[in-house]
C-alpha cells in the first residue's frame, strides 16, 4: 500500500518539475498522482477500519 504513496509523490514531483519546465503534459501527471493518493487513503482508511485484516488479494479475489 505504500507503493501507491510513493509513486503518488513521484507522480506530483514530475509534474511539478514538468510545470516548472513549461511542458503541457504536466497535467497528466497531476491527474495520476492525484488518483493514486486518493486510492491510497481509501486503501488505508479500508485497512484502519477491519484492523489490518484486509489484503489487496482478497479484495481482487472476492474471498
Amino acid at each position: 500500500m505504500a507503493d501507491l504513496l510513493y509513486l503518488g509523490i513521484v507522480f506530483f514531483v514530475i509534474a511539478l518539475i514538468l510545470g516548472i519546465l513549461g511542458v503541457r503534459g504536466a497535467g497528466i501527471s497531476m491527474d495520476i498522482a492525484k488518483w493514486l493518493i486518493i486510492v491510497f487513503i481509501i486503501l488505508a482508511v479500508l485497512s484502519v477500519l477491519f484492523g489490518g485484516s484486509i489484503h489487496l488479494a482478497t479484495l481482487q479475489l472476492g474471498i
